[in-house]
């Protein structure tokens, strides 16, 4: 008995040590629990609390408009328009193969559609949406909510999307947009933009759009939502509205620029057209053109291909991207030089046989037979080869190259422009770099007639005009502040040229046009009070060889088109009161005077007139097939009011 209790005393205190040891174990695991639950919710409670809110708030970048660009007159030539799009999220479907299928019923989608959507699928977070039709129709828009209960996962949305009214006709000048690329990614590393990585975002490709890419793309805006664990946005919290990119407006006229194209269509050609006293382009076309509103929505593969492959070239701007050998049209350059240096008397008359021997080379004149005695007058008129060869051996090709370079060749212009080309104004210098040779008298010969290693583009040619016409070394501008308002640009500086000297040449561009003998009679103007001063070029493409000739192929029409001559017409009017200079190249037209001057007549007579010039403007024989050819004209351009293109394709 005494035995039992002993134990029972024992076991009593071996508890209560335990008790204390397992108690005292527990409180201090309470009193760390205690202690670090202080740390988190008193300590460092601001800095989990941030943490904590970075997890649940989401800030999203929110697209800003893009700015539009207007015409001289006010008529928006980019713009913005509201769209559908159908989208899907890949999170809410569960069968992405099952839903594409009815989709592909409902919208008629194609494989190659579908499998872009695919692939996205794969690439993209499941909750980013993906565009699986973009600018929907209202019909198709109403399909797809009708079979909503069928469509887990998609959903329309309204969208800004870019278009261009006047569809072709800006097509160069404005460009287009287009998807980011994976190249415009990697040119675009050191900006940073997030824009630039969104689904679906869309930037300048070409044109303005590419150049002022920067100025209309805007500021984006923030958006600050609450997300949950998986990244899906469950309400918004906060609104940073962006700032979209300003307007802007460019010289070109709606009108003016509709009738070039039309006008042109059917070559491989440019003109232009130049406002001489302030350098503004008033129209700017490249033939042939393209829809760029193609490229916003998508083009197809085929399509792209046909335009790709086409050997008139319609995806390159031609205007400031083709350098073309100038011809005949460089001869004002040359009696300039041969003017201001006195080596040359305007009344010193030179004789033509139709070719000269020079270091034992015979050297031809255009025409076979020779013009006879010209005079500088007489052989701007005629567009006399001799006569120029002559004036190239006393001016030497230092004297070329530093008119040439005072009235604009060889120049590249600054203007928001893709791939403009410098064309060339070549110096002795020039050939030894380039080919390690020395300068000949023959490189000097011709480039007396615009041919050999001379080259310019239609953009320096109309500027070169420009400046004969006003006597100032104006520049081409394409990009004016907003409304014409704001500080305009200072006056063209003086091109120092005697005013004797101009008025010579002014004379012989007169007769081109104007004169019996002129090579350009046949495309005057009647109306004197709009008559213009042009000159003709043609610039060889490719020589037909005496075994040629005696094979049979006696003239251009005869060879292939890709190796005929490009022809070439430059000009300025009114003669007396000079506004505006025109420059038109045909690629492989043939001669200016009937490829190009014909061409350039119409467009100068409708920049004068504003519109469809009246039948009286054009001599009296001609005026039965200007009928014709005008009312051709009338029915495929813009009507006067300029709101909607008509589309109706030239026959």
């Amino acid at each position: 008995m005494r035995r039992s209790e002993r134990d029972l005393a024992q076991a009593a205190r071996m508890t209560t040590r335990r008790s204390l040891l397992l108690g005292g174990a527990m409180t201090s695991v309470v009193g760390l629990l205690g202690v670090r639950m202080w740390q988190l919710g008193v300590r460092d409670a601001e800095q989990y609390y941030l943490l904590a809110e970075e997890n649940r708030i989401s800030l999203r970048l929110v697209r800003p408009d893009r700015g539009r660009i207007f015409d001289r007159a006010g008529k928006i030539v980019a713009d913005n328009e509201q769209a559908y799009r159908i989208t899907l999220v890949p999170e809410e479907v569960r069968d992405v193969d099952g839903v594409l299928e009815k989709l592909q019923v409902l919208l008629g989608l194609d494989a190659e559609t579908l499998a872009k959507i695919r692939e996205q699928t794969d690439r993209v977070q499941a909750f980013v949406p993906i565009t699986v039709k973009d600018r929907v129709t209202w019909e198709e828009l109403s399909i797809v909510a009708l079979n909503a209960p069928a469509l887990p996962g998609i959903y329309p949305e309204m969208v800004l999307s870019r278009v261009y009214p006047f569809g072709p006709d800006f097509a160069h000048q404005v460009g287009y947009v287009g998807p980011v690329s994976e190249s415009d990614l990697t040119v675009a590393e050191g900006e940073s933009d997030p824009l630039l990585r969104l689904p679906d975002y869309q930037i300048g490709k070409t044109g303005i759009e590419r150049i002022r890419e920067g100025d209309l793309r805007g500021e984006p805006g923030a958006q600050r939502v609450e997300v949950n664990a998986g990244g899906r946005t469950m309400r918004e919290l906060a609104l940073d509205p962006p700032a979209p990119g300003p307007d802007m407006q460019i010289t070109l006229d709606h009108h003016l620029q509709n009738f070039m194209r039309v006008r042109l269509e059917g070559q491989s050609a440019a003109a232009i057209v130049m406002d001489v006293t302030n350098g503004d382009l008033l129209g700017c076309t490249s033939a042939p053109a393209f829809d760029p509103n193609l490229f916003v929505r998508g083009i197809s593969s085929k399509e792209y291909g046909a335009l790709r492959d086409n050997e008139y070239r319609p995806l390159a701007d031609k205007t400031v991207q083709g350098a073309y050998p100038p011809g005949s049209t460089i001869k004002m350059s040359n009696a300039l030089a041969a003017l201001e240096t006195g080596v040359m008397d305007p009344e010193e008359t030179v004789t033509c046989r139709g070719f000269v021997e020079i270091s034992g080379r015979r050297f031809h004149c255009w025409k076979t037979g020779g013009h006879g005695r010209v005079n500088m007058v007489g052989a701007l008129r005629e567009s006399c080869d001799v006569y120029f060869y002559e004036v190239a051996q006393r001016i030497g090709i230092d004297g070329i190259f530093a008119m040439n370079d005072r009235l604009g060749l060889g120049k590249k212009y600054d203007l928001p422009l893709s791939g403009i080309v410098h064309g060339n104004n070549p110096t002795r210098a020039w050939k030894q770099e380039r080919y390690g040779q020395e300068w000949l008298i023959g490189d000097t010969i011709n480039a007396s007639i615009g041919q050999g290693y001379t080259l310019a583009s239609p953009i320096q040619l109309a500027t070169m005009t420009a400046r004969l016409a006003s006597g100032t070394a104006v520049l081409p501008r394409l990009v004016r502040p907003l409304g014409g308002t704001g500080q305009e640009e200072p006056a063209a500086a003086s091109l120092g040229l005697s005013a004797e000297a101009l008025q010579i040449v002014r004379q012989g561009m007169f007769e081109v046009s104007n004169h019996e003998r002129g090579t350009a009679y046949g495309s005057r103007i009647a109306d004197v009070t709009k008559a213009m001063a042009g000159k003709t070029g043609t610039s060889q493409v490719f020589s037909i060889t005496a075994a040629e000739r005696a094979a049979g192929i006696r003239s251009q029409e005869e060879l292939p088109w890709d190796q005929r001559d490009h022809a070439l017409f430059v000009a300025y009017a009114p003669f007396d009161a000079p506004r505006y200079a025109v420059t038109v190249v045909v690629e492989h037209g043939g001669g200016g005077s009937t490829a190009a001057a014909p061409i350039a007549r119409d467009i100068m007579l409708f920049a004068q007139y504003g519109g469809v010039p009246p039948e009286d403007a054009y001599p009296t024989a001609q005026r039965a097939r200007v009928r014709e050819d005008l009312g051709l004209l009338s029915e495929q351009i813009l009507p006067p009011d300029g709101e909607a293109p008509i589309t109706v394709s030239r026959t």
